[in-house]
């Protein structure tokens, strides 16, 4: 069986690790060749291909650039996959408009990924996929509330590779020395673009409503975008700016979550958070907003209301007093997501083609 990935994706967050992990662990399987097409520059092009994954480098610059679906539509057509699995917005309207002039007979099975719990729009291509992947129980029923066909969702968990991650974290690495801490200063850790889904104007004013009781306690967030003066100035005004830090963006966030004492998310919306399984692997307690698909993975003791800042605040100081253990569940390990994806990809190829 041929399978064709594609991703769109410009930036290196959780979205493209995932993408690289399932490329990685399913061309692994005997049964399957695997081939990714993505962006020529961008990091996953590079990081799949050092890992052996037979990478198509496009030139791809805006979202819906003609000479990425000129690229895709001329592989398509010579490589002839059985199934085209693509991983955002951008890769699955131009999958569906190259699919509809090719006359390959059979057509290939055409599978998106949707990580993200956004609501989709009316006459968007999601909602004209046959096959799609929901990373959580919580991303599935947005689609169905949206208008996709339930029987036409499938949902497989994100997975962490915890060796890897455990590996990476071993790299050397002093945060506290970094931002002038004591060495055993607490430290809680937000790992997260800043954009407003994020919701990091919550976790300051955590911050700000945590001092009283833990006036040694220091939030980072690590992450970097086009909220980032927006939060700069909820800080000042606050007056939190010698307990809050602005990282920017981070390459080394598993040395950074195993030097944190927590990790803390207070996003709005989360498909699923692999930021999250990260902790878990290595170990860290997590305390999080209820969003999207966060409690199918976290007990309900660490999670708090959306935009609770008060909450998030008690939450972070009693998990620093009484730390519990954890531990990463076997159905969020990047062989259980491969596994599972394979086991799609079986069903699919032997089912009719599905009428656009």
């Amino acid at each position: 069986m041929r399978v064709l990935h594609v991703d769109a994706g410009r930036e290196w967050r959780g979205g493209q690790n995932q993408v690289r992990l399932l490329t990685r662990e399913l061309r692994r399987e005997p049964e399957i060749e695997v081939q990714l097409l993505t962006r020529r520059d961008g990091r996953l092009a590079r990081r799949a291909a050092a890992e052996g994954v037979a990478v198509l480098p496009a030139r791809w610059t805006i979202g819906l650039d003609p000479r990425a679906w000129l690229t895709l539509y001329r592989h398509i057509a010579r490589w002839r996959p059985d199934v085209v699995h693509v991983h955002d917005s951008h890769a699955l309207s131009l999958a569906r408009a190259a699919l509809r002039i090719l006359h390959s007979a059979p057509a290939p099975a055409l599978i998106a990924h949707r990580r993200v719990d956004f609501h989709v729009r009316a006459r968007s291509d999601w909602l004209r996929v046959p096959s799609i992947v929901a990373v959580s129980e919580a991303v599935r029923r947005v689609l169905i509330a949206d208008g996709v066909r339930p029987q036409a969702i499938s949902v497989i968990p994100d997975g962490i590779d915890p060796a890897e991650i455990q590996a990476l974290a071993s790299i050397p690495g002093d945060i506290r020395a970094r931002l002038a801490l004591p060495p055993r200063a607490a430290l809680a850790l937000n790992v997260a673009a800043l954009v407003d889904h994020k919701d990091q104007v919550t976790l300051i004013r955590a911050a700000a409503a945590a001092r009283p009781a833990r006036p040694d306690l220091h939030w980072a967030i690590a992450g970097e975008g086009e909220l980032r003066q927006a939060l700069a100035a909820e800080i000042a005004r606050l007056g939190v700016g010698d307990r809050v830090h602005l990282l920017g963006y981070i390459t080394d966030v598993d040395s950074l979550i195993r030097a944190a004492d927590v990790l803390v998310m207070s996003s709005k919306e989360e498909g699923l958070g692999s930021v999250i399984l990260h902790a878990l692997a290595l170990g860290k307690p997590v305390v999080s907003t209820a969003a999207g698909g966060i409690p199918e993975v976290l007990a309900p003791d660490v999670l708090v209301p959306i935009g609770d800042a008060p909450a998030l605040a008690h939450r972070v100081v009693d998990m620093l007093a009484h730390p519990g253990a954890t531990s990463l569940p076997d159905r969020f390990t990047a062989k259980s997501m491969a596994r599972a994806t394979l086991a799609l990809y079986e069903r699919l190829h032997h089912l009719p083609p599905t009428s656009d």
